[in-house]
């Protein structure tokens, strides 16, 4: 089965960033020269993670809002009685969320629904640039 593999870098302000990466993962479709299969995004990393959601600005609020409740920013943490780096939470927000996302696609295209968009949400308590490997897998 052909496999092709890509990496992306992007920019992110922290602090639950949350940025649409559907039009990359569709192009990153296009370009690997296959028209069915999977991909597969990865984030390296324990501070930020990967989903699918709406991606207008009251999802993305709602979702802020639910990892505060799980995972406060003020809430002790064990993390930082040993790093003392203040991004206990985002290690814990990035754990319940996850680093992977796989997606069917077809013709070329995702199987998304509607209103569906790939993201990632960097939950630590800075900018970053974030590798982003995307790794198509069909035929």
């Amino acid at each position: 089965m052909p496999v092709h593999s890509t990496s992306h870098t992007v920019e992110t302000r922290g602090l639950g960033h949350t940025l649409d990466l559907t039009a990359m993962v569709e192009e990153v479709i296009k370009g690997s020269g296959l028209s069915d299969g999977t991909v597969t995004l990865f984030v390296p990393g324990s501070t930020a993670g990967l989903t699918t959601l709406e991606f207008e600005p009251g999802v993305v609020e709602d979702v802020s809002d639910l990892f505060e409740r799980l995972a406060p920013r003020d809430a002790a943490y064990a993390h930082e009685k040993a790093w003392h780096d203040g991004n206990g939470f985002s290690h814990v927000r990035a754990a319940l969320l996850g680093p992977s996302l796989t997606i069917p696609f077809a013709n070329k295209r995702p199987a998304l629904g509607t209103w569906q968009q790939v993201v990632l949400i960097d939950f630590d308590n800075r900018s970053r640039q974030r590798q982003l490997v995307i790794q198509v897998m069909g035929e």
